[in-house]
C-alpha cells in the first residue's frame, strides 16, 4: 500500500537543480517551475529552470568532453550501461511512484516502463562491444579498403512526457555505447524521471560532462540556439510531428544528423477470420497502454462487418470495466490525462463524431475528481469524415469503424500523413503477409497488440519520423562511418 509519507519520500530524494557536467547546480537566473500531479492538480514540487545561458554551459561541458570519452573503451561504456540498468531495477519501486505522481499512470504501468527502460540500458551495454567496421580489397586490386564507425559527436536529446524514463535511455543507451556525450531536455511536465536517471549513471561511473539534464519551460529557448551553434552534431527528438517539423528546420543550416520519432494516427484491422478473443484483448493493449497517450496507441478500429458488432460489444464490456483512479491507488487501471488541454482535446473529438453521427457505447465524458481523468471510451459507427479519423487522439478513446473489403480496410489505413505502426488481426497467413506488406508504416503489430522492444527497430515512415531506435540499428544512428583507401600495399 502507497502512502502519503512515500510519495513525499521519493519526491524529496531527486534533485531538483539542474545537472551540468556532472555537477547539480541552480539555474544561472535562480528561476524555477512547478510540476504538478495531474491525478490532484496540486503541485508537487519546484524545478530549476534553464535557460539560454544554462544551454550553452552544458554544450561546453559537451564539446569538451567528447574527444576524452571517444577515446574510453568500448567495454568501459558497456559497464557504466549494465551497472545502470542494475541500479534502476534495483530501484523499480520507487521510480514507478515517482513517475506515477509526476505523468499519472497507474504504478504497475509505471514499474513496466521502469523494467523497459532498463532493458535499453542492458541491450545497449551489449551493443557497445560489436560496434565493427570493415576491411575489404578493391574490385581493381590497386586499393585497400578500411570502414570505421566513429561517434557522431556531441547531441541534443529531446524527450517526451508520455514514456519519462524510457524514452530517455532509449536515446542515452545508444548514444553512451556509441561514445557520445549528450544534452538532455526532458519534457517540462516529466523531469523527475529523467533526473532521477541522471543520478544512477553519474552512480554507475559515467564521467562528468558526458551528460547534462536541463529541465526547462522555455523549450526554444534552450534547444533552438544549441541546434544553430555548430558544435552540436546530432538531435534525436521523440514528440508531436509539428514540434518535429520545427526542429528539422533548425537542424538544416548546420546539416545535423536527425533522428525523428514522431506522431502516429495508427490503424487496427481485424478480419472476419481473426480469433476474436485475442483481438480484443490485443485491442485493450494496443488502445489503453499509457492511458492511450502514446504515439503506438490504436487510433482508428476497422473491423469488418461480419465481426463489427461482437467485437464492439466485447470491447466495451472490457473498457467500460477499467477502474478510473489515481495511478497510486492499487485497483487503479486508467490514471489521469497529462493535462486540462489533453482532456478538452479529447472531448472535442468525442463530440465531433457523436455530431457526425458516431454512437458512444461506453464513456464519452471526464470522469469525477480533481484530476485530468476521461472515462474509457468506446465509439461505433464513427463516420470517416471525423476528425477521429486524422487525428492523434491521445486519450483512451476507441473509434469503430465497420468495412467490408480487405481493399477498403487498407485504403483508409493508409490514407493519413501517418506512418508509424499498424495493427492486424487475422489466421490467414496469406492474407496477413499481403496486409502487412501493403500498410504504409514502419512497424505491424501481427496479432500483437504491443512491438515496443528494445531489441527490436522502432521508427516510422511519412510524417511519422526518420531513424529507427533501438535495435541493432538502433546505434547506428549515433555513428559516422569513415573510409580510408590505403593504395601502395
Amino acid at each position: 500500500m502507497i502512502t502519503a509519507g512515500d510519495e513525499t519520500r521519493v519526491v524529496e530524494r531527486v534533485a531538483k537543480q539542474l545537472f551540468v557536467g556532472g555537477q547539480w547546480r541552480d539555474a544561472a537566473s535562480r528561476a524555477t517551475f512547478a510540476v504538478e500531479d495531474p491525478s490532484t492538480t496540486e503541485t508537487l514540487c519546484e524545478i530549476a529552470d534553464a535557460a539560454t545561458g544554462d544551454a550553452f554551459a552544458a554544450l561546453d561541458v559537451a564539446a569538451r568532453t567528447q574527444g576524452e570519452w571517444a577515446s574510453t573503451a568500448p567495454r568501459e561504456r558497456a559497464e557504466i550501461l549494465r551497472r545502470a540498468y542494475e541500479l534502476l531495477m534495483e530501484r523499480r519501486d520507487d521510480l514507478a511512484l515517482l513517475m506515477t505522481l509526476e505523468m499519472g499512470k497507474p504504478v504497475p504501468d509505471a514499474k513496466g516502463e521502469v523494467a523497459y527502460a532498463a532493458d535499453f540500458l542492458r541491450w545497449f551495454s551489449e551493443e557497445a562491444v560489436r560496434i565493427e567496421g570493415g576491411f575489404s580489397l578493391a574490385p581493381s586490386g590497386q586499393a585497400r579498403f578500411l570502414i570505421m564507425r566513429q561517434p557522431v559527436g556531441p547531441a541534443m536529446l529531446i524527450t517526451p512526457w508520455n514514456f519519462p524514463m524510457a524514452m530517455g535511455t532509449r536515446k542515452i543507451g545508444p548514444a553512451i555505447a556509441a561514445g557520445c556525450t549528450m544534452v538532455l531536455k526532458p519534457a517540462q511536465q516529466t523531469p523527475l524521471s529523467a533526473l532521477a536517471l541522471a543520478g544512477i549513471l553519474r552512480e554507475a561511473g559515467l564521467p562528468d560532462g558526458v551528460l547534462s539534464v536541463l529541465p526547462t519551460s522555455d523549450a526554444g529557448g534552450v534547444t533552438e540556439p544549441l541546434l544553430r551553434d555548430g558544435r552540436i552534431r546530432k538531435v534525436s527528438f521523440t514528440g508531436s510531428t509539428g514540434v518535429g517539423r520545427a526542429l528539422l528546420e533548425q537542424s538544416a543550416p548546420q546539416v545535423l544528423r536527425t533522428s525523428m520519432e514522431l506522431g502516429g494516427n495508427a490503424p487496427f484491422l481485424v478480419f472476419d477470420d481473426a480469433d476474436l478473443d485475442a483481438a480484443v484483448e490485443g485491442a485493450v493493449q494496443a488502445k489503453m497502454r499509457n492511458i492511450g497517450e502514446a504515439c503506438t496507441a490504436a487510433n482508428r478500429f476497422y473491423v469488418q462487418s461480419g465481426v463489427a458488432a461482437e467485437f464492439a460489444r466485447r470491447l466495451g464490456e472490457r473498457m467500460g470495466e477499467m477502474v478510473v483512479a489515481r495511478g497510486t491507488e492499487e485497483a487503479s487501471q486508467v490514471g489521469p490525462l497529462i493535462d486540462a488541454d489533453a482532456r478538452r482535446k479529447v472531448q472535442h473529438l468525442v463530440d465531433d463524431a457523436v455530431q457526425r453521427g458516431a454512437r458512444v457505447l461506453v464513456g464519452g465524458n471526464p470522469s469525477g475528481g480533481p484530476g485530468y481523468f476521461y472515462q474509457p471510451t468506446v465509439l461505433t459507427d464513427v463516420p470517416q469524415e471525423s476528425e477521429l479519423s486524422s487525428t492523434e487522439i491521445f486519450g483512451p478513446v476507441a473509434p469503430i469503424i465497420p468495412f467490408g473489403a480487405e481493399s477498403e480496410a487498407l485504403a483508409a489505413s493508409n490514407d493519413t500523413e501517418y506512418g508509424l505502426v499498424s495493427y492486424v488481426y487475422t489466421t490467414d497467413l496469406s492474407r496477413a503477409f499481403r496486409v502487412c506488406e501493403a500498410l504504409e508504416t514502419g512497424m505491424v503489430g501481427l496479432n500483437q497488440g504491443v512491438v515496443s522492444n528494445p531489441a527490436a527497430p522502432f521508427g516510422g515512415v511519412k510524417h511519422s519520423g526518420i531513424g529507427r531506435e533501438g535495435g541493432r540499428v538502433g546505434i547506428d544512428e549515433y555513428l559516422e562511418t569513415k573510409y580510408v583507401g590505403i593504395g601502395g600495399v
